[in-house]
């Protein structure tokens, strides 16, 4: 193992819990700004509409230029823009300033997102066995600090803008700081190498993988904008009690992230997608069906368990495919993702006026069956770009049978 290698796993874990923070802080704060500005929810959905469009483009950026630049250099760019775009929404006075500061904050996660992604397969790739799971459970850390430390300044009657400048300002310090662990790109290119090296398109298996991610990352969608309403709508729970929902759902993921790198391991990355998706699928039909609030809670705590490693798979799984590729691979699985979460509410939300909400939630079950039953795309194919000696990294996805 390179002497380099651990502190660039370390610099990724800071990259990830960064990128939660930040996301996390904004969150938090959402009804602070949307009262300072003076906008209804129906205004609200709408803008959030272009944080999402923001994140895409910025993916679509950001994932060619790690391949040209590689992640060293991309990486904490990508981090200090996120951290530092932090600040406009806090400062918007008006829907149009407003929206304008949630597609810059969107485009700078967008692009951070992708490119600490890359850098993880990188740092996968050097340790010859599962690591990124770890890094989507740090992720979620992050969210929960932003959220403690959110509160308390909200507590305290902090104006948003103070606060959230005080979040970007850590932010680009602990880009700053993080940069040099982060490894060096493993294949250097020219400006006419790199032409010549890109693939004319993008494979089939990389679109297969997308739409797996895109189908998977709805259903995690469907868990945050649905499981507390579910609960206190279809069961009747307190608005207390049916919060205790998306903290079931929640809870499972991080824990089930922070294990599913050692059963990647041990079964493979094929055998965490195929079983996982079929446990979310069991989970989430549980609640469907429940009329008892304590089994709906154990089925959202199913539901997590089971999809918590099923995306960080996924993301391995593109990034490997083309080691000359890896950022744009991962742009386009994580793009598609993306596109999944935006949906949720769009897909489910109108299948309410045909059905009662727990029996929408069998769509996202299909979604997940249809994932375990294609968990075999996952099975490795030649990598492309990479070097014989990393042939174990190959081997280990190729016999997770």
């Amino acid at each position: 193992m390179h002497r380099s290698l651990p502190a660039g796993r370390m610099a990724t874990f800071a990259y990830f819990a960064l990128n939660g923070f930040i996301i996390g802080m904004w969150v938090v704060h959402i009804p602070a700004i949307e009262h300072r500005v003076s906008i209804t929810h129906a205004v609200l959905g709408w803008l959030l509409l272009l944080l999402g469009a923001g994140a895409f483009a910025g993916m679509q950026v950001a994932g060619p230029l790690a391949d040209r630049f590689g992640a060293r250099v991309v990486v904490p760019v990508s981090a200090a823009l996120c951290s530092a775009t932090l600040v406009l929404p806090g400062s918007a006075t008006n829907v149009w300033i407003l929206g304008a500061a949630l597609l810059a904050l969107g485009f700078g996660n967008g692009c951070l997102d992708v490119a600490m992604n890359a850098h993880a397969v990188q740092v996968e790739h050097g340790y010859q066995r599962p690591v990124m799971s770890a890094f989507h459970a740090t992720y979620s850390l992050g969210g929960v600090v932003a959220a403690l430390i959110g509160a308390r300044a909200l507590s305290w009657d902090r104006h948003p803008a103070a606060t959230l400048a005080t979040a970007a300002l850590v932010g680009v310090i602990v880009a700053a700081l993080a940069a040099p662990a982060l490894l060096r790109p493993e294949i250097r290119h020219t400006p006419e190498a790199f032409a010549s090296d890109m693939p004319r398109s993008t494979p089939r298996r990389i679109w297969l993988l997308a739409a797996l991610a895109l189908m998977l990352m709805l259903c995690e969608g469907v868990a945050n904008d649905w499981s507390a309403l579910h609960a206190r709508d279809a069961l009747a729970a307190p608005t207390a009690t049916a919060a205790l929902a998306y903290g079931a759902f929640a809870t499972a993921m991080t824990v089930g992230r922070m294990l599913a790198d050692r059963v990647a391991a041990r079964f493979g990355p094929t055998a965490v997608l195929r079983a996982g998706a079929s446990v979310a699928a069991l989970g989430l039909a549980a609640v469907a069906l429940s009329p008892w609030i304590a089994l709906t809670l154990t089925g959202w705590t199913v539901f997590g368990a089971g999809l918590s490693g099923c995306i960080p798979q996924l993301f391995s799984a593109a990034g490997h495919a083309d080691r000359n590729a890896a950022g744009a691979n991962v742009a386009r699985v994580a793009g598609l993702g993306y596109l999944g979460v935006l949906a949720g509410p769009a897909v489910i939300g109108p299948l309410t006026h045909f059905v009662p909400l727990g029996l929408a939630f069998f769509l996202p079950v299909a979604f997940c069956l249809i994932a375990a039953a294609s968990a075999g795309i996952l099975q490795a194919e030649p990598v492309v770009g990479a070097p014989r000696t990393h042939a174990p990294m190959a081997s280990l996805q190729r016999h997770s049978k």
